[in-house]
């Protein structure tokens, strides 16, 4: 491969299987341009709360998803919708809870992923979210499956919202995250689910620092140029 050429580090998985996390931290390393595609789907479900559009109506929230200008700016990176930065505004529980349910319609889909191959056209990129290596970019040249079992998923959540200030009911975290891996994987259009080619990452024992590691070698062996972008 080439030192020139363009590569998709693609990272999918469940809800709170470290996705963010790592994929930040890989696009550092590598000096690759970081894509949250949950970030985007979040970005339509705030919209359509804040227009009062039923989550269930599934042409206006095509209708939604297509007209939205949404940009992934910054290694964080910072979220804008049609401009106004939403970064905070996108991570409440609700906006969780209708970034789940708006995911779940075709149209959506179909626009955001049009918008993320866009994104990826002109640089290296590691993009993370449910069906990136199976949908977005079947032909990624690397190809990860993070997952971890759902209890450490929600203890992870668990602690992340404690920092934030919140106090959620553990149990409850775990019936949610157990409702969206269903949600996720049962859905009509880009279910989630492990790309043949993709290697699995079981992240449940790991530090954040080990599975870096571990995905940075996967990176080095399956592309030329990983050595180089690390320099």
């Amino acid at each position: 491969m080439s030192g020139g050429k363009r590569i998709v580090v693609a990272i999918d998985g469940p809800a709170g299987s470290g996705k963010s996390t790592i994929a930040r931290r890989l696009a550092e390393r590598l000096g690759f341009r970081l894509i949250d595609t949950g970030a985007m789907y979040r970005a339509v479900g705030l919209w359509a709360l804040r227009a009062g559009i039923p989550l269930d109506d599934m042409h206006r929230l095509e209708q939604l998803a297509r007209e939205a200008h949404i940009e992934l700016r910054g290694s964080l990176p910072q979220v804008f919708l049609n401009g106004e930065d939403v970064t905070g505004a996108i991570r409440t529980p609700e906006v969780s809870e209708a970034a789940s349910k708006v995911s779940t319609v075709p149209g959506v889909r179909r626009a955001l992923v049009e918008k993320q191959r866009a994104m990826a056209a002109s640089s290296s990129v590691v993009m993370e979210g449910r069906d990136i290596g199976t949908v977005v970019f079947p032909d990624a040249q690397v190809k990860i499956y993070l997952d971890a079992d759902p209890e450490v998923r929600a203890q992870r959540r668990f602690k992340e919202l404690q920092e934030k200030g919140s106090s959620p009911g553990f149990e409850e975290l775990v019936r949610e995250i157990r409702e969206r891996d269903r949600r996720d994987q049962t859905r009509a259009d880009s279910p989630l689910r492990q790309a043949p080619d993709a290697i699995l990452v079981d992240t449940t024992g790991m530090s954040i620092k080990e599975v870096e590691e571990s995905i940075l070698k996967i990176v080095r062996d399956r592309t030329s140029n990983g050595k180089e972008a690390l320099r």
